[in-house]
């Protein structure tokens, strides 16, 4: 049951991200060029997405188990570090790059798009580069 869940909760989340246009790149890069011909259009997507979110969240702080029964694994983390401000820099500069970040390019390469494989390669190197640096870092704690 939670497999079927899974893939019915990820095809509605794709089909949302190509309806939106949130897979499209030239849309996303249309919506952060703000000092050119800025289209507005993927804000209400935003907004819509985080009123989704804020109620949802807010609903799923209040429980202990997950509607199919598992335990709920919300994060925890309150703290702004320089980790996280240097993701969010990293991410963001991405964006504006290449118009995709990873749901959207996960359902463009799904729909054949050139530039989604380019950047879910990037995106999956990049994610092997910084795990075999986050274990050598835990490796020389361990050492010191």
């Amino acid at each position: 049951m939670q497999i079927l869940t899974s893939l019915l909760a990820g095809l509605v989340f794709g089909l949302g991200l190509v309806l939106s246009g949130m897979a499209n790149p030239a849309k996303v890069l249309g919506f952060l060029d703000l000092a050119g011909s800025w289209d507005p259009s993927l804000a209400l997507v935003m907004a819509g997405a985080i009123a989704v979110g804020l109620v949802a969240f807010t609903w799923a702080r209040r429980r202990t188990t997950s509607l199919l029964g598992l335990d709920m694994k919300l994060p925890t983390a309150r703290r702004i570090d320089a980790r996280l401000v240097g993701g969010s820099l990293l991410f963001g500069a991405g964006w504006g790059i290449a118009g995709f970040c990873p749901g959207p390019a996960l359902a463009a390469l799904g729909m054949g798009e050139p530039k989604a494989l380019v950047f879910v390669v990037a995106m999956l190197l990049g994610m092997g580069l910084f795990e075999v640096l986050e274990r050598r870092a835990a490796a020389a704690r361990r050492k010191a």
